[in-house]
């Protein structure tokens, strides 16, 4: 089953797996540093759900759930 950010609880850790979509966006989240074989954190959502805190290499980093659903990752 394919698993992506947006479907995971605060505190739960993985490893990013890809990152899907084309264009423009997902060169965007690439340059954020969303590549494959990276550790990730979820930190917390917003009151409203959206958007999702990640900790990534040593940062924070916030994204709305729609571009949190392109990013695939295992858990663990």
């Amino acid at each position: 089953m394919r698993k992506t950010l947006d479907q995971l609880a605060p505190g739960e850790t993985g490893i990013i797996t890809g990152v899907a979509g084309n264009g423009t966006i997902k060169r965007r989240m690439i340059d954020m540093g969303l590549v494959a074989g990276t550790k990730f954190r979820i930190q917390r959502y917003a009151p409203l759900g959206d958007p999702i805190e990640i900790k990534i290499k040593n940062f924070n980093l916030a994204l709305r759930k729609a571009e949190a659903a392109l990013v695939e990752v295992q858990i663990g």
